[in-house]
C-alpha cells in the first residue's frame, strides 16, 4: 500500500494512517436519497415509526396500537405501565359511542353494536353523549334536541332556529376564533349530572354577508357566510340552560343586545353552577360569572383586565369538594398558574418567573399536587414538570436537553414522552412521577441511518434592532463548497404565541432533497411568537405586523451577512400569517427580500374577522393610523422583487378577496408577479390540488434560487 508522503515524517505507520481515515472514508461512502425515497415514499430506513401509544386505559395501563403479522390489522393491547406486560384489550378502545350516519344519528354499544336513534329527512350535527350515557344531544335545523336511547324518545328543546338564529351550533366568528374548530361548531354542554344543557343562543341578523362564489355549473352560485369583519356588528348572544327532558330554557342574566363576547362554559362537578367567561368588545376585560341553572342570576367570580388584551381560559379546573379552582393567567407579562378559593379570592401563585407555562396535564389533589409541561429550562423545549399546592416547591420530571411531548396518565403516577432534539431523532419513554425511567419504549432512529447523509438543523439566535435575542433554525447544504453562495428559503407562520422554532427532531425527506440540491432552509420566530411570554406578544398591539416584519428583516440581514448566503435570493414563504408575513416582506421588506410564496395570506386586517382581529389591532375606527401602518396595500409601492400569490377560491376564513385587492394594487402599479388560484378550494387544500400546488413550489425554487431546470422526474 502506498504511503501518504505528508504525513510520512511524523512517524505514523502506514496501518495506523488507515484507522485514522476510516471515519472520513466511513463518511464519503454515505448516500444521498434517490428522488423516489425523497418524493415517492420509497423506503430508506432512515428513520422508523415509534409505538403506537393511543391514551392511557387506567392510571397503571396504557393502549398500544400493534399489527398483527398474520392478517396485517391494527389490534389494541393493554399493557401494564410498571412490568411490560400485554394482554389484547377486548373492549372497544372509545367505549360506546355515537356518530352520524345517513344523516341520521347512530349509538354503538360497547360489544359494538349498532342502534339507528334518529330517522329524519334533515341532517343531524354533533351527537354528544351525556355522561351518564342514557342520552344523545345534537342539533338539527339550527335547533337543539336529544334522543333517550333506551326508548329513542326525541325530545326538542328550541324551536326557532333558521337561517340566522342557531341553538347550538356555532356562529362562524365563535366556531373560528372564541370556541374553537375542534368544536365543528358544537355549542352546547351536558352537565356533570347529565339533568341539564347548557347551550349559546346566537342570532346573526346583524351581521354582514360574505358572498363565497363558486364557479361550479353552467351558473355558478354564491355561497352566503355571516361574517364580521374588523369593526363589524358580531352575532347577539345569549347562554341558557334546559332540562335533559324538555321545558322552559333558563337565560342567564346578561343583555344579549351588549357588544360582549362569551367565552367556553364551565359546569362545577356538582352541577349546581355553570361558569361563564365574559370578555368586552376591546377584549382587554374578562370576567368569570357563577350562573345558576335555576333562575339565571349571576354573581362575579374572576376580573382580569390587560392593557393590551387577554386570552380566553381554555379550562378551569375545579379542586374536589368545591375547594377552589386553577388558572393559568398571562397578567404578569408571563402564563403561570393561580391557586383560587370559590369565592375568588387567591389562594396561592404557584408559579413565577420569565419563563411560560404551557398546560395543566392532571391535578393529583390527594398528594396536593400539578402536573404542568413549560417552556422554563429554554424557550425553544418543553418540559414536565410537578408543583406542590401547599409549598410550591417544583420539580423537573423529564430530564436533558430535549424537547418534550407528553401523555399523562390519570392521577400523575406515570407519562410517556416523546423526546428529542434538533440532533437527535424522537425517543420515548416511560417514567414515573419521580422521574424516574422505568422503560424505554421506542427509538425512531432507522437501521440505515448511518449509511446516510443526513442534514441536521442547528439552533441559532439572531438580535433585533432593537436588541431582543430571538431563535431560528438552519439547515444547511449538503456537500458545501468553499466559496460557494447558496439560496436561502426562509418557512415562516408569524403569527401572536404561534411560534415554529423548537429544539425537536423535524426529519422529512423533502427537506433532505432540499439540502443536497443546495438550499439553506431556515425558519425563523419574531417577538411575538412566544419565546418572551405575553411580553413579547404585547409589543404588537395596535400595529400587529410592523415588529413581526422588522424581526424577519433583522434574521435575513444576519443571513445575507454570511459568507456562504446568496443575498440575491433570500426568499420567504408562508400560509395564512405567515402568507400575510411573506406579503410584506416583499414590499415592506423588499430592500432585504428578493422571492415569496404567499399561501392565502390576510393583505389588510380591515379585511379579516372582527374577533382576532380587533384583539391585536382594535376596531378600525379606533386606530386607523395603525391599520393603515400594517396594510400590505401602503408598501405595494415599495415591491421589486417577485412574489407568488396563491389563493383557494372559497376560501371562507381568509377571503380570496384579500389577494385579489393586492393584485388590483400592483397591476394599477405595473408591477410584475406571479398568481395562482385553486378553484373551489377553501383555507388550505389537499388531493391533487395539494400535489399541483407542491409541484409548483419545487419549479419555483429550481426556476428562481437553484437556477437549475426543472427535473422531469417531478412530471412523471
Amino acid at each position: 500500500m502506498r504511503s501518504i508522503p505528508w504525513l510520512k515524517p511524523t512517524g505514523i505507520s502506514s496501518a495506523a494512517l488507515l484507522l485514522m481515515m476510516i471515519p472520513r472514508l466511513q463518511a464519503q461512502q454515505k448516500q444521498d436519497l434517490t428522488f423516489d425515497q425523497a418524493f415517492n415514499n420509497q423506503p430508506a430506513d432512515i428513520s422508523k415509526p415509534l409505538p403506537a401509544i393511543r391514551e392511557w386505559a387506567d392510571a397503571d395501563h396504557y393502549l398500544e396500537m400493534r399489527t398483527d403479522a398474520a392478517n396485517g390489522k391494527n389490534q389494541a393491547w393493554k399493557v401494564d405501565a410498571r412490568t411490560g406486560a400485554a394482554v389484547i384489550y377486548t373492549a372497544p378502545v372509545d367505549g360506546p359511542s355515537v356518530e352520524v350516519k345517513e344523516k341520521d344519528v347512530f349509538y354503538r354499544t360497547a360489544e359494538g353494536n349498532s342502534i339507528r336513534l334518529t330517522n329524519d329527512a334533515a341532517e343531524e350535527k354533533n351527537p354528544t353523549l351525556s355522561p351518564d350515557g342514557k342520552y344523545v344531544a345534537f342539533t338539527r335545523g339550527n335547533d337543539l334536541y336529544s334522543v333517550e336511547i333506551a326508548t329513542k324518545k326525541e325530545i326538542r328543546y328550541t324551536q326557532d332556529g333558521s337561517d340566522v338564529i342557531y341553538n347550538g351550533w356555532s356562529s362562524w366568528v365563535y366556531f373560528e376564533e372564541i370556541l374553537g374548530r375542534a368544536t365543528r361548531y358544537r355549542a352546547f354542554w351536558w352537565s356533570p349530572d347529565s339533568r341539564k344543557i347548557a347551550y349559546m343562543h346566537f342570532n346573526d341578523t346583524k351581521v354582514p354577508v360574505f358572498p363565497i362564489y363558486s364557479e361550479k355549473g353552467q351558473h355558478g352560485y354564491l355561497e352566503n357566510t355571516r361574517y364580521p369583519k374588523a369593526g363589524d356588528p358580531n352575532p347577539s348572544v345569549k347562554v341558557g340552560v334546559v332540562p335533559v327532558t324538555g321545558g322552559n330554557t333558563v337565560w342567564a342574566d346578561f343583555n344579549e343586545n351588549d357588544d360582549q363576547y362569551f367565552g367556553t362554559p364551565f359546569w362545577t362537578a356538582d352541577s349546581r353552577q355553570l361558569w361563564m367567561q365574559w370578555m368586552n368588545r376591546g377584549q382587554d376585560n374578562l370576567k368569570i360569572f357563577s350562573i345558576s341553572p335555576e333562575n339565571g342570576t349571576k354573581k362575579e367570580i374572576y376580573h382580569e383586565q390587560q392593557a393590551t388584551w387577554i386570552d380566553w381560559f381554555r379550562a378551569v379546573p375545579f379542586l374536589r369538594n368545591n375547594e377552589g379552582f386553577l388558572l393559568q393567567s398571562d397578567k404578569t407579562g408571563w402564563s403561570h398558574l393561580y391557586l383560587y378559593n370559590m369565592d375568588g379570592s387567591l389562594k396561592k401563585q404557584l408559579t413565577s418567573g420569565n419563563w411560560t407555562v404551557k398546560e395543566v396535564l392532571e391535578m393529583d389533589e390527594k398528594n396536593q399536587l400539578i402536573y404542568f409541561t413549560a417552556r422554563k429550562e429554554a424557550s425553544s423545549r418543553f418540559d414536565l414538570y410537578k408543583v406542590s399546592m401547599k409549598s410550591g416547591a417544583i420539580t423537573r420530571l423529564t430530564n436533558g436537553n430535549y424537547n418534550n411531548i407528553i401523555k399523562m396518565a390519570p392521577g400523575g403516577k406515570y407519562f410517556i414522552t416523546t423526546y428529542s432534539n434538533l440532533q437527535t431523532p424522537s425517543r420515548m419513554a416511560l417514567i414515573d412521577n419521580n422521574g424516574k425511567v422505568v422503560r424505554e419504549l421506542g427509538d425512531s432512529k432507522g437501521q440505515q441511518f448511518d449509511q446516510y447523509n443526513v442534514a441536521k438543523a442547528e439552533l441559532k439566535t439572531y438580535k433585533t434592532r432593537d436588541g431582543l435575542e430571538l431563535p431560528m433554525t438552519i439547515i444547511m447544504p449538503l456537500h458545501m463548497e468553499a466559496g460557494k453562495k447558496y439560496p436561502i428559503l426562509i418557512s415562516v407562520y408569524g403569527g401572536p404565541n404561534s411560534g415554529t422554532v423548537y429544539d425537536t427532531w423535524k426529519f422529512t425527506p423533502v427537506q433532505q432533497w432540499w439540502a443536497q440540491e443546495g438550499v439553506i432552509q431556515v425558519a425563523i420566530d419574531n417577538r411575538s411568537s412566544g419565546h418572551l411570554g405575553k411580553k413579547g406578544m404585547n409589543y404588537i398591539h395596535r400595529q400587529m405586523g410592523k415588529y413581526e416584519i422588522e424581526d424577519y428583516m433583522d434574521a435575513a440581514s444576519w443571513l445575507r451577512s454570511q459568507p456562504w448566503a446568496d443575498s440575491n435570493k433570500i426568499s420567504i414563504t408562508g400560509g395564512s400569517f405567515g402568507g400575510y408575513m411573506t406579503c410584506m416582506a416583499l414590499t415592506y421588506g423588499a430592500s432585504v427580500f428578493n422571492y415569496g410564496i404567499a399561501n392565502f395570506a390576510v393583505t389588510d386586517w380591515q379585511l379579516y374577522d372582527s374577533h382576532y382581529t380587533e384583539r391585536y389591532m382594535d376596531t378600525p375606527a379606533e386606530n386607523p393610523e395603525g391599520y393603515k401602518a400594517t396594510s400590505v396595500m401602503t408598501y405595494a409601492d415599495q415591491y421589486k422583487g417577485l412574489i407568488r400569490i396563491v389563493h383557494g377560491t372559497m376560501d371562507d376564513n381568509v377571503h380570496l378577496q384579500n389577494s385579489i385587492q393586492l393584485i388590483d394594487k400592483l397591476e394599477n402599479l405595473n408591477k410584475h408577479f406571479e398568481f395562482m388560484l385553486y378553484p373551489g378550494e377553501r383555507h388550505g387544500w389537499g388531493g391533487s390540488k395539494n400535489v399541483h400546488s407542491s409541484g409548483e413550489i419545487y419549479r419555483f425554487i429550481y426556476n428562481h434560487l437553484l437556477d437549475k431546470p426543472y427535473p422531469t422526474a417531478f412530471t412523471k
